[in-house]
């Protein structure tokens, strides 16, 4: 039995937390392999609307197994705000999430860590969330950092020594902690609820899974594009959102690894600073920013806006390794006379069709335009109610891409969702 893995294609915000949703029933198993409450999943379903941050999106199918995996950050305290809206409305959790003991610790001090570095940049800000995820990942890697499992182990003594650290940075920076013993007593209390489940060595409890044939699917958070190696450094996140990430952040080896589903916008979005070959900064940006409601489901800021870029997805399709493709938000663009799509880059004299190393220099994209559908797409079920204009597009990307798309998305809700047949 092999893994099946799920992520997101451009920039994030790609709409997996729904695409998960939609194909749990399928899989015993949904693991979220990296990333941390940064990210929000957002899902649709039965008239209500929910946003998950470091849950996987398995959790509304009540007998699927939730795992948060190794390659994780977890804020205990968001963890807990997040648990208990969930309980609220019915789904309970202590029984189908698992915790990897391997998962790192976002600690009261990395976000006020996360806070002063990004001051510190001045007018080079990345645009982070502040959330703590790129100190919480930096401890990881220069060996200073705290997993779950030590909460197990003499845990008040390695978090006064840590804490210690980084206040010592903190007044580096000048920066003030006024707010420590608030967060403190917020994230304490976020361990609590973290203590009610079960914690476990999650690299061989899925691959245990895989030796008894139990059907698993790999959620990646974030997208392709803000991968700490592949991205557009350094304007990306702290970990590998590629499928790569799935083998480190799982502990499975990279022949257990299946289906790859690539998901993307119809469209392009991206959050914060860096760059955006296709955005536009008019109208029609602002027309997709509000058909689409492009706000940050866990920041509320507002998302740059743009055509599709096929060469950066060509380069994220090879990055992966990718076998099926997911468009979301193909009705966005129902009432655009003209659609655009990206084939090629010029800097300064010279066209390219690859995803290049120099992307902090001014790239101008080369642009396909196709005749849009101008009619609303949200109430489809099949794909043959597509108007013909929407197909040509579709197949545009297919014969682009050389990938399949075998899955569009017309809506928000679960069920506005179309399986194509594959080719």
């Amino acid at each position: 039995m092999k893994i099946d893995v799920l992520l997101g294609l451009q920039w994030g915000d790609e709409g997996k937390g729904k695409v998960v949703d939609v194909l749990t029933p399928k899989y015993d198993v949904v693991a979220r392999f990296q990333g941390g409450p940064n990210a929000g999943h957002t899902l649709e379903f039965e008239g209500e609307k929910y946003v998950l941050r470091s849950i996987p999106s398995g959790i509304f199918q009540g007998n699927k197994i939730n795992i948060i995996g190794n390659g994780v950050v977890l804020d205990p305290a968001l963890f807990k705000a997040e648990v208990e809206a969930l309980e609220k409305s019915g789904h309970k959790l202590t029984d189908r999430l698992l915790i990897s003991k391997k998962a790192h610790l976002i600690l009261p001090t990395h976000r006020l860590l996360d806070a002063a570095y990004e001051a510190s940049k001045g007018s080079n800000k990345i645009g982070t969330t502040g959330k703590g995820i790129g100190p919480t990942y930096t401890d990881k890697i220069s060996r200073n950092g705290l997993r779950v499992g030590d909460l197990l182990h003499n845990f008040d003594q390695t978090y006064a020594t840590a804490v210690a650290r980084h206040k010592s940075i903190l007044a580096q920076y000048n920066y003030p902690i006024d707010d420590l013993v608030r967060l403190e007593k917020e994230w304490f209390d976020g361990v609590k609820k973290l203590m009610e489940f079960q914690l476990i060595d999650s690299e061989h409890v899925i691959n245990k899974y895989i030796d008894h044939k139990k059907s698993i699917l790999a959620e990646g958070a974030q997208g392709t594009m803000l991968d700490i190696d592949f991205g557009s450094y350094p304007f990306v996140t702290s970990s590998n959102t590629i499928s790569a990430g799935v083998c480190t952040g799982l502990g499975i080896a990279p022949n257990k690894i299946g289906d790859v589903f690539g998901i993307f916008k119809a469209y392009c979005t991206r959050v914060g600073s860096g760059p955006f070959p296709t955005e536009l900064d008019d109208e029609i940006g602002q027309k997709m920013r509000d058909l689409g409601y492009e706000y940050g489901s866990v920041t509320g800021r507002p998302r740059r806006c743009g055509w599709l870029d096929l060469v950066a997805l060509k380069y994220a399709i090879m990055i992966n390794g990718v076998t099926q493709l997911i468009m979301m938000k193909s009705d966005v663009l129902d009432n655009f006379d003209t659609i655009k799509i990206c084939v090629g880059y010029k800097i300064g004299n010279d066209e390219i069709n690859y995803f290049p190393f120099e992307t902090d220099t001014k790239i101008e994209p080369i642009y396909a335009e196709l005749p849009g559908w101008k009619c609303s797409m949200s109430s489809m079920k099949h794909q043959n109610e597509f108007p013909e204009e929407f197909n040509a597009y579709i197949h545009f990307i297919e014969n682009e891409l050389k990938t399949p798309i075998t899955i569009v998305s017309v809506g928000a809700d679960r069920e506005q969702t179309i399986f194509l047949p594959k080719k």
